[in-house]
């Protein structure tokens, strides 16, 4: 387990670099920069002190410089006009719209963004898991027809549909404002115990409106997955034996059906972050999804390009976990590759 464990965290880094690479692709694909944007604007204002500081930032930051020199000095291993620092060395470049640090733009956005899809996915499982196992155990049911068209309902319900209409009943039903993250008072504000407090009173909303399409997925493929395993011949031979059915559903084929759940994490971390973008534009969260709308618009390219490396990282992180907890979980699973002899 430990050698596997190395193997697969070596097999991380050249992952994260082939993925830096893309990103820095698709960042570079559209004409111009968002400093050659800002130039031709300073051109024809004629405000020259201005262009001239544009123009500074141009040259320190390579954006004159060929393409595999501007990839390299944002990674970090190419010297550039401020030397040697990059990604790799925990500098995360210039925001040009922002005129400020990388590190300093993200910082309380990224922070509101991980709680955000961390508690989505704690949701997703915690509401799949028993509703999952309660329409496999009993089979067309009544209750299991009705989760059923909840997991239809789920499915086929964009999440910016949900969010607006959450947001039209909260206003007119209710007369509130159900946008944000937290109170106006709060934003820009130290960590406080009242700011998070705040985080917490507003973030069920999000939660539940990000959640919904995940966990009704979810539900389906647990009931399928189980009634799979309830089906086959150990579990006939282990009821025919007099075994308690509670034991006999969590001791076998319970864990077998997790075996897809687990591997969704590594799907489900990517599929929930995007979701969350588009929902914090409309619910006007204050977390990573519109200043990443924004930067890919406004060509903003060191904001964007380290928002999509977050973004990466915690994809490739989830499936890591995904695959050490498969293993953990189910001994079928060989992590040495090839037969037993």
């Amino acid at each position: 387990m430990l050698n596997y464990t190395i193997h697969r965290i070596l097999i991380m880094i050249p992952t994260l670099l082939v993925i830096s690479f893309v990103t820095f692709v698709i960042i570079q694909l559209p004409p111009g920069d968002y400093l050659s944007n800002q130039i031709q604007e300073l051109k024809s204002s004629g405000d020259s002190a201005a262009l001239e500081r544009v123009e500074f930032l141009r040259r320190q930051y390579g954006l004159d410089k060929p393409f595999v020199e501007q990839y390299g000095a944002w990674l970090g291993i190419w010297p550039g006009e401020r030397g040697l620092s990059g990604l790799l060395q925990g500098d995360w470049g210039w925001s040009f719209e922002h005129d400020l640090p990388v590190s300093e733009v993200v910082g309380d956005r990224l922070m509101l963004s991980f709680v955000l899809n961390f508690s989505t996915i704690l949701f997703t499982w915690a509401v799949a898991f028993p509703i999952g196992v309660y329409a496999a155990t009993h089979q067309y049911s009544w209750g299991d027809h009705g989760l059923t068209l909840f997991g239809y309902v789920g499915l086929a319900t964009p999440n910016f549909l949900l969010a607006l209409v959450l947001m039209y009943f909260a206003n007119v039903q209710f007369g509130l404002s159900i946008g944000g993250i937290m109170d106006p008072e709060h934003l820009g504000q130290p960590w406080s115990w009242d700011k998070a407090r705040s985080v917490l009173d507003h973030l069920w909303i999000p939660v539940i409106v990000i959640g919904t399409s995940g966990t009704a997925g979810m539900i389906r493929r647990l009931r399928a997955n189980l009634l799979d395993e309830l089906q086959k011949q150990y579990v006939v031979t282990a009821r025919a034996k007099g075994m308690a059915p509670t034991r006999l559903l969590v001791k076998y084929p319970l864990r077998m059906a997790l075996n897809p759940f687990i591997a969704d994490i590594g799907n489900l971390l990517p599929s929930v972050i995007s979701g969350s973008a588009i929902v914090a534009v409309v619910l006007s969260l204050q977390t990573s999804g519109p200043m990443l709308l924004d930067a890919l618009q406004s060509q903003d390219q060191y904001l964007a390009g380290s928002f999509l490396m977050f973004l990466s990282l915690l994809a490739v992180i989830g499936t890591f976990i995904s695959d050490l907890l498969l293993a953990a979980l189910d001994p079928r699973i060989r992590l040495t590759g090839g037969m037993a002899k």
